[in-house]
């Protein structure tokens, strides 16, 4: 079977690169390993700037996550016995990844993709014209996106000769909690952070579902409760949580420069690169570089440039458009190791100045 354009991965990048592609009328096969609907560790935040084009991903039968998903309008930053807050303006929405990515799926489908569940790829060869095994199936397109995550067997040789660092994993679960924030919560500590908010109102009305994302050291802690016993603001809150779904676990989580293209395939989300959760741009650059990566290798599908010009132009907008946070993330990382005797007093500095607060939230949008 022959396609315009294939991609490997159900996420949201896959998902978004897969609906902008298949409106405008190109042939799109979407594959995915596992099975719709999941949980996923995800900090479930989706900023501002992607819900415009979240809501024209999704079809008509999946627009009530936006009206009904909760605002966040402000974030609060707890750090050595110091807590900073900050408005996020304009306001960010949250939204499960298991509501999430079924809903984006089911758009791919209803968008005319051809999308295959529990299908893994084991190769893709050639360039002009790529054939693609998976499983007892083979499949021909122009063009590939890779939008697999940041650990796949197509993660480059580069990325994978990093894993031998320090490892970090991300742990994440639902719970419901009597009179939540209503703001996302970053509970910091030496080696990893917790980041709290609410994702919807219990059934029964009394409570909130909140989401408890974290990523920590594997030498500072393995589970979730660990994690909620290092700070100790987020352990005074969460003694009285109700856990509503099991623990989910991911590894390893690794950080690299941008790669957009690579043998010539166009990498989207997480697939280029890996951006610290705390700055809760995760979802919105899957979404943004796998629409991006789709509008790219339009004028090729057209037959107006080559593939290898669509990738340059893809690598170039990636850079400018999309790159920024990942600089500003990396600096912040490098911040949250100083040694606490000098971090303590500068946080605690900024803490009671709202305007350094403000700009600092800013810097990540």
């Amino acid at each position: 079977m022959s396609f315009d354009l294939a991609i490997i991965g159900g996420g949201p990048a896959g998902c978004a690169a897969a609906i902008v592609a298949a409106k405008s009328g190109a042939r799109v096969l979407l594959l995915d390993r596992s099975r719709f609907p999941r949980q996923k560790v995800c900090g479930e935040f989706v900023s501002a700037e992607s819900l415009g084009l979240l809501q024209l991903l999704l079809a008509d039968d999946f627009q009530y996550l936006l009206s009904k998903s909760p605002r966040i309008s402000r974030t609060r930053i707890f750090l050595d016995g110091s807590m900073l807050e900050a408005a996020i303006n304009p306001p960010a929405a949250s939204i499960a990844r298991f509501d999430l990515d079924s809903a984006l799926w089911q758009s791919c489908c209803e968008a005319g993709v051809e999308a295959h569940a529990e299908t893994t790829v084991k190769s893709i060869e050639g360039s002009g014209l790529f054939r693609i095994v998976a499983g007892d199936q083979v499949f021909e397109s122009k063009s590939v996106i890779n939008a697999s995550g940041r650990w796949s067997s197509f993660t480059s040789r580069e990325v994978r000769a990093r894993s031998t660092d320090q490892k970090w994993i991300g742990i994440k679960a639902h719970y419901y909690e009597i009179a939540a924030a209503s703001s996302v919560d970053l509970y910091f500590v030496d080696g990893g952070y917790c980041g709290v908010q609410p994702v919807a109102a219990a059934h029964n009305g009394s409570s909130t579902r909140i989401n408890s994302c974290a990523m920590v050291r594997a030498d500072v802690a393995n589970s979730l409760p660990e994690v909620l016993r290092l700070n100790p603001a987020l352990r005074e809150r969460s003694y009285s949580w109700t856990p509503v779904t099991e623990t989910v676990t991911t590894s390893p989580l690794i950080f690299h420069q941008p790669e957009p293209v690579q043998n010539g395939m166009l990498q989207v989300g997480d697939a280029a690169a890996f951006v610290d959760p705390f700055v809760g741009d995760g979802i919105s650059l899957a979404l943004r570089s796998g629409a991006l990566a789709s509008e790219c290798l339009h004028s090729f599908l057209q037959g107006r440039c080559s593939l290898e010009e669509a990738s340059m132009r893809y690598a170039q907008a990636y850079t400018q458009r999309l790159s920024r946070v990942f600089k500003v993330s990396s600096l912040l990382r490098g911040w949250l190791r100083w040694p606490r005797a000098v971090r303590k007093p500068m946080f605690s500095l900024i803490s009671r100045t709202p305007f350094v607060g403000r700009q600092i939230v800013n810097l990540t949008r």
